[in-house]
C-alpha cells in the first residue's frame, strides 16, 4: 500500500483524479442507451432487432471517434481535447432530452453518444503524462477504472427512468457532464509543452513509426476481445437477463452494475501486476479463465450463470489494464496515437459482440452459439499469446 502510494505522489494526482472523473462520467454517457434499453424498448414498442442495433450503435460511434481523440490529444493537447468531448457529450444529451423520440432520431443519438467512448484516447494519455514512466501500468490501470462509470450508469439510469421517464434522464446526465466539466478544467494540467512545429513533426514521425508495428496490430485483437468483450456483454447484459431469466430492467440493471465494478475495480490491478510480471505472461493466465468462464455463463443454473458473468467481466477487466499497461511500455512517445487506434478496435469489437450474439439468438433462439463463438475468438487470442512467448515475434521491433 504504502508502495501505491509513492507512486501517485511521484506525479501530478490532481491530473489523474480529473483524468479518472473524465472517463467514469463519459462512460455513463457512452452506455446509456445500453442501461435505458429496456425502458426504452417498452415505452416505444422496439422490435427486438432495433433494440439490439440501437445498444450497438454508441459502441460503433466510439471506435470511429476513438481514433479522432488520440489524434487530436497528440495534435492539440489531451486537455483541449477533452473539454471539447465533454462539451459535445452536453450537446448531444440535450438532443436527447429535448428532441422527438422517432427511432430514426434516437439512431442518431445513439451514434453521437460515441463521444463518451472517445474519452479513452484522452484521458489515458492524459494521466501518463502526469507521471513517470515507471509508474504508468499502475496510473494508467487507476485512470481506465473510470469505466466504473458502466456500474453507476446501469445502477441508477434504470431507477431514474422508473421515477422520471427514460427522456429525463437525458436531462439529468446533461447536468453531470457540466459539473465534470467545471470540475476537470479546475483540476487538470496539460503536460502539452515545446514547440508546435516540432510536436507535429513528431505526430507524422511517431505514426509512420506505429503504422509499421505489427505488435499493435496484435495489440488491437487483444483489446477487441478484452475491451470489446467487456463493454459489448455489459451493454447486452440487462436484454439478455430479461430475456433469458425475466428479470425487470431495475434488476437487470443492478445485476449488470455489479459486474461492471467488478470489471472495473480489477482493472488497475491488472496493470500493476503486469508492470512486475509482464504484460504477455500475465495475458497467458487471464485468457484461459476468461475462455473458461464465458462457456460457464451458458449453464442452465441460473446461479452459475451469473456467478461466471461476475467472473467473466472481471477477466476482462484484468486483461483491459494488462493490455493497455503494454500499450504505454511499448508505444510511450506514440501514445495518444496508440490509445486511439486500439481503443477503436476494442470499441469496434464491442459493437460486434451485441450484434453478433443477438443475431445467432435470433436464428437458434438461444444466446448459447454467440458466447460460444465468443469464447473461441478467446482461445485464438490466447494461442497468440502463446506463440509470442515461445517465439518472442510479438515484441518491438524499434
Amino acid at each position: 500500500m504504502y508502495d501505491v502510494w509513492q507512486i501517485l505522489r511521484s506525479g501530478h494526482w490532481p491530473t489523474l483524479v480529473g483524468a479518472w472523473l473524465h472517463l467514469t462520467v463519459s462512460f455513463m454517457v457512452w452506455l446509456l442507451i445500453g442501461a435505458l434499453s429496456l425502458s426504452m424498448g417498452r415505452a416505444l414498442n422496439l422490435a427486438e432487432t432495433d433494440l439490439g442495433v440501437l445498444v450497438a450503435l454508441p459502441l460503433l460511434g466510439g471506435a470511429v471517434l476513438r481514433v479522432w481523440g488520440g489524434w487530436s490529444c497528440d495534435w492539440f493537447g489531451a486537455k483541449k481535447t477533452a473539454v471539447m468531448i465533454l462539451i459535445g457529450e452536453w450537446a448531444v444529451l440535450l438532443w436527447g432530452w429535448l428532441a422527438d423520440p422517432s427511432l430514426a432520431g434516437l439512431w442518431g443519438i445513439a451514434l453521437a453518444l460515441g463521444l463518451g467512448g472517445a474519452s479513452f484516447a484522452v484521458a489515458l494519455p492524459l494521466a501518463g503524462q502526469a507521471y513517470p514512466p515507471s509508474s504508468q501500468g499502475l496510473v494508467l490501470g487507476l485512470a481506465a477504472s473510470g469505466n466504473i462509470g458502466t456500474v453507476l450508469v446501469f445502477f441508477f439510469a434504470p431507477r431514474w427512468a422508473e421515477m422520471l421517464g427514460w427522456q429525463q434522464v437525458f436531462g439529468v446526465m446533461a447536468g453531470i457532464v457540466t459539473a465534470t466539466l467545471v470540475l476537470f478544467v479546475l483540476l487538470v494540467r496539460d503536460g502539452r509543452l515545446g514547440d508546435r512545429h516540432r510536436r507535429d513533426v513528431e505526430w507524422w514521425h511517431h505514426a509512420a513509426g506505429l503504422i509499421r508495428e505489427r505488435s499493435a496490430y496484435w495489440l488491437c485483437f487483444l483489446y477487441a476481445i478484452t475491451f470489446g468483450g467487456f463493454v459489448g456483454l455489459c451493454s447486452l447484459l440487462p436484454v439478455l437477463l430479461h430475456e433469458t431469466y425475466q428479470l425487470d430492467a431495475v434488476a437487470a440493471g443492478s445485476v449488470a452494475a455489479l459486474c461492471g465494478l467488478v470489471g472495473s475495480v480489477i482493472r488497475p490491478l491488472g496493470g500493476y501486476v503486469a508492470d512486475r510480471q509482464g504484460g504477455a505472461q500475465t495475458l497467458y493466465v487471464v485468457f484461459p479463465v476468461l475462455i473458461g468462464s464465458v462457456v460457464a455463463v451458458t449453464s442452465p443454473s441460473q446461479t452459475m450463470a451469473m456467478a461466471m458473468m461476475i467472473v467473466t467481466i472481471g477477466a476482462m477487466g484484468f486483461g483491459n489494464g494488462v493490455v493497455f499497461q503494454m500499450v504505454a511500455e511499448w508505444f510511450p512517445r506514440q501514445i495518444g496515437l496508440a490509445s486511439g487506434l486500439i481503443g477503436a478496435v476494442g470499441g469496434l469489437g464491442g459493437f460486434l459482440f451485441p450484434l453478433g450474439v443477438e443475431g445467432l439468438k435470433s436464428l437458434t433462439g438461444s444466446y448459447d452459439l454467440g458466447l460460444w463463438f465468443f469464447a473461441g475468438l478467446g482461445v485464438c487470442a490466447w494461442g497468440t499469446v502463446f506463440i509470442g512467448l515461445r517465439t518472442g515475434g510479438f515484441t518491438r521491433s524499434s
